[in-house]
């Protein structure tokens, strides 16, 4: 008799018009299955077929314990999706206010900037002045030194090359 009505109970718990259920309602629907499973095999024992009961429930169990971790995973991830966008809601209206105070501090600071702009340009003209005839003096004591250097470099590489015609057989 309970091999008819088992299948119908089920059907009822399952196919009952319902909202969308929340995750606590899929583990507490899974705990009742479960349990009218159990019940189902429990009583089905005294039948006259021998079933290996512990396996059975072992496989049960190990099904359940699945479905269960599968629902705390999709909890776990709708809650830190809720604390993400938590958190963004929290920070936003602090950005918005340290780029104000950013925009603040450097609307402060233009005038600051400007006086040591003007106070360093006249130092920096000044140095550029005093180091310019050096540079142009070293420039003009190097320039012959690297002139000869180079000149010498060719007359090296056009001994090589005359030397290295020289080992060649003629053609």
């Amino acid at each position: 008799m309970l091999h008819l009505k088992l299948p119908v109970v089920i059907l009822i718990l399952v196919s009952s018009p319902v909202d969308p259920p929340c995750p606590s309602a899929i583990m507490k629907f899974s705990l009742v299955a479960a349990l009218v499973v159990v019940l189902a095999i429990g009583c089905e024992s005294g039948s006259l077929v021998k079933r290996d009961i512990p396996a059975e429930i072992e496989t049960l169990t190990k099904y359940f314990q699945d479905a269960i971790e599968t629902v705390k995973s999709h909890e776990l991830i709708s809650q830190a999706q809720g604390y993400l966008e938590e958190g963004k809601t929290q920070i936003t209206p602090l950005t918005d206010k340290i780029q104000e105070h950013a925009e603040k501090i450097q609307e402060q600071m233009k005038p600051f900037v400007s006086d040591i702009e003007k106070q360093v340009r006249p130092i920096a003209d000044n140095l550029q002045a005093q180091f310019m005839p050096l540079v142009d003096k070293m420039q003009a004591q190097f320039k012959p030194l690297a002139d000869d250097l180079q000149a010498q470099m060719e007359q090296l590489f056009q001994t090589v090359v005359d030397q290295t015609k020289a080992l060649l057989p003629p053609q």
